[in-house]
């Protein structure tokens, strides 16, 4: 009887390697292999620089709408680098340099981009899934393969990102609980980058942390430097490696930040300061990363000039590809395609009346 003061036995931690002033934490420092090391910083240089050209090409007008990356390579790439090709990478709607790195093709982010259905398509081979719009909903999917490879006893992992936006979502909450009650191998990627579209985090959340709501659902949470790739990287490994071990699921909060704009349709102008901007410009964590590399001797200045320069040449052949396939894609008639094995009597009508409408259309632009 009475009342007494109940002892929580989770405690979030904050984890830091390489801070934004270069100083290291040996003792935390994790073993990477060289070559491992070089993989990332590829993958998040290509991320970057692909990011800046489809900024470039939307304002041309020859890609649609979308969400720049820029600033969170750490938290994408040092975390899917410890996955196996047979695990499972569940993402949002800002993983493109994780998705690459997976490897899906720029060609099929930029037909996507231009509205092209075929730029969803993932290889039969390859364990990801297509890019999640709709806030939160990714989470499901994720607690879903989690449960589907506990059930059958398999040692895969699922990954999961999302946003600081997202844990405000019913989505959120009940995949959380979800992967805690069955102990499902899932790893939650939150990119914290302080603004969901335009209401920042003190709006979303009165919790001094997001990593503290792990507690609720009783599985492990950390908070970490979303900058610091060391960091990400050891922090993924363990929960990755828990996961694959029985030990369930843990919730990540990578505290990084979004220095473009929400999508290309936005005007961050409007409620965020320059000078905050400017702060989190200077934690850049790819030029943070940069600079431990070549310290280690793992890359040099002359490497990544040359790299610079290959990694140019892929995303032009990118774009040089995917611009003839849209040329060869786009017949209106696919939208009556992959939803019913047999189409409705009323859709059969309606493709008909289009399919005749399409040829009328074709034979007037023959004769003028």
């Amino acid at each position: 009887m009475g009342r007494k003061r109940l002892a929580l036995t989770n405690n979030i931690e904050y984890l830091s390697v390489l801070d934004e002033n270069d100083r290291l934490d040996v003792e935390l420092e994790p073993d990477i292999p060289s070559e491992t090391h070089l993989r990332m910083h590829k993958a998040a240089l290509l991320g970057r620089r692909f990011d800046e050209r489809m900024l470039d090409l939307q304002r041309q007008g020859r890609i649609g709408t979308f969400p720049p990356i820029k600033g969170q390579e750490a938290s994408q790439i040092g975390a899917v680098a410890v996955l196996r090709d047979s695990d499972w990478l569940v993402p949002a709607f800002r993983e493109t340099a994780a998705e690459i790195m997976r490897g899906r093709s720029m060609e099929s982010v930029l037909l996507y981009y231009n509205g092209y259905n075929e730029g969803t398509i993932i290889p039969e081979n390859q364990r990801d899934l297509p890019m999640a719009v709709p806030v939160a909903s990714q989470i499901l999917h994720a607690v879903g393969l989690g449960l589907a490879a506990k059930y059958r006893k398999t040692d895969e992992v699922v990954m999961t990102f999302l946003g600081d936006g997202a844990t405000s979502e019913g989505d959120f909450h009940e995949g959380m609980n979800c992967a805690a009650v069955y102990q499902t191998p899932v790893v939650f990627i939150c990119q914290n980058n302080q603004w969901a579209i335009s209401v920042p985090l003190a709006k979303q959340t009165h919790s001094e942390t997001i990593a503290q709501k792990a507690v609720a659902y009783g599985m492990p949470g950390i908070r970490i430097d979303g900058n610091d790739f060391l960091a990400v990287y050891s922090a993924t490994t363990e929960a990755v490696d828990r996961a694959r071990n029985g030990g369930g699921p843990t919730f990540i909060e990578c505290v990084t930040y979004r220095v473009m704009i929400h999508t290309t349709a936005d005007d961050p102008k409007k409620y965020r300061s320059e000078e905050e901007v400017e702060l989190w410009k200077q934690k850049d964590p790819l030029l943070r990363y940069q600079k431990y590399l070549k310290s280690k001797n793992i890359l040099t200045e002359n490497e990544l000039t040359a790299l610079e320069e290959t990694i140019k040449n892929e995303i032009q052949t990118a774009i040089d590809r995917g611009e003839k396939q849209m040329k060869e894609l786009g017949d209106p008639l696919d939208m009556f395609d992959h939803l019913y094995a047999e189409l409705p009597p009323h859709l059969l009508a309606q493709r008909e009346e289009l399919a005749g409408e399409l040829d009328i259309s074709d034979e007037e632009a023959l004769h003028g």
